[in-house]
């Protein structure tokens, strides 16, 4: 079997789970496995963007506090009130899918949410939420049926992707707003699978405080951060497992996408606070998706990877357990090779320092993922390294199928 032909090789970027520090395994719950403290992005209303860590995609979930309630829409009235009007809440699960992940170089699972798009199963979701995922199942929530899902393709540095739910047919779609409509102190509810219970939607109203918010995301090493901009920041107590999940008008449009933190990449913020993603943006990285054409930012179609885990080689020491592997230069430290994996066969091994590829400079773990993420399963690429003894290697490897980064 080549290279090229063996399945869901682990993603470059993250950390391999070596030793004592390999992430939880969440027992299975009925109906659905309550995920709130589990090493995966795909878990939480969290930014994962592919840096260097000591996981394979993630840490730990961390929960946002606020003074805004979160609950499962009232099993009678049905309804949240706002100024404007009111929203049937029996409405909610219309065009809302459950999402299970199943991650298994993290031995994990995950949950989130998801909007659809079209009958046939299109889904809109948040990157973070596929992330890794060896796996991948959608539910709708109106029906209760499950579909497992491939990703049709995804935008890291937009926290955007698009899922496809094999075998769907006559799904009712998401009714899409206006984002550009929002204003300062408008009624929103969060609707999403808070916490991974399943079942139906929880809904936690709100209203909008900020517009065109800038957020930060680190990884629990503090070496690597990505921005996303132009969100709408809420006053709604939005949970892990609601990620990716609709943030509604006072008509019942879409009109964001919801998205928070995890522990293991933390907003720059001092307070507790939600965010959502602009509807009109995510759609428009979707349109491109679906048109099937890669940029620099959007990946179409399968992943491919070396099968290492790597982090920033100038992590501070004290920070990182594996800073027994970890390099001075900067680039991409290897701290972890896959068994049978490309990199292993090409020769690279834990302590090596990925310096390019295809004499693309790289100067951390993020830039090795961006740069691997311009390629699919299949293609060749010129990766060069300085091993533990201080040498120059180059070897020429043919890049696996592995879970989106």
């Amino acid at each position: 079997m080549s290279e090229a032909d063996r399945p869901d090789y682990p993603p470059a970027g993250p950390a391999l789970p070596l030793g004592g520090n390999r992430p939880p395994q969440i027992p299975p719950r009925s109906p659905r496995p309550l995920l709130i403290i589990v090493v995966c992005v795909a878990v939480v209303v969290g930014l994962v963007v592919g840096m260097g860590r000591a996981a394979w995609q993630g840490g730990p979930t961390s929960l946002l506090s606020s003074p805004w309630g979160h609950s499962a829409a009232p099993p009678s009235a049905h309804l949240w009130s706002a100024s404007s009007g009111l929203v049937d809440a029996s409405t909610l699960d219309t065009g809302v899918v459950d999402i299970d992940t199943q991650l298994g170089y993290q031995s994990a699972i995950g949950a989130g949410t998801g909007i659809v798009l079209s009958p046939s199963g299109e889904v809109l979701t948040n990157n973070h939420v596929i992330s890794g995922a060896t796996r991948i199942t959608g539910i709708d929530v109106g029906t209760g049926r499950s579909y497992p899902a491939t990703v049709v393709g995804y935008d890291r540095s937009h926290d955007i992707a698009v899922l496809k739910l094999e075998g769907a047919s006559g799904l009712p779609t998401a009714s899409i707003g206006d984002s550009s409509t929002v204003a300062v102190g408008d009624q929103v509810a969060a609707v999403g699978n808070a916490g991974g219970v399943g079942g139906p939607p929880s809904v936690a109203v709100g209203t909008v405080s900020a517009l065109d918010r800038t957020i930060t995301a680190s990884d629990q090493n503090g070496g690597s951060a990505q921005q996303l901009t132009g969100l709408i920041q809420v006053a709604a107590n939005v949970q892990p497992g609601d990620s990716g999940g609709p943030l509604l008008n006072t008509a019942g449009q879409v009109v964001g996408i919801d998205t928070a933190a995890t522990s293991g990449f933390r907003f720059e913020s001092t307070r507790a606070e939600g965010f959502a993603i602009p509807i009109n943006d995510a759609i428009a990285i979707a349109k491109r998706i679906q048109s099937g054409t890669d940029s620099p930012t959007i990946h179409v179609g399968p992943t491919g990877v070396l099968g290492i885990a790597v982090q920033d080689s100038d992590a501070p020491a004290e920070l990182s357990p594996w800073s027994r592997f970890g390099a001075t230069a900067p680039g991409a430290a290897v701290i972890g090779v896959l068994q049978d994996s490309p990199a292993e066969q090409a020769g690279l091994a834990a302590g090596d320092t990925i310096v390019a590829v295809d004499q693309t400079a790289i100067d951390s773990a993020a830039t090795l993922t961006n740069v691997l993420n311009r390629h699919h399963p299949g293609d060749s690429v010129r990766v060069t390294w300085i091993d533990r003894s201080g040498q120059q290697q180059d070897a020429t490897v043919r890049l696996a199928t592995g879970p989106p980064s």
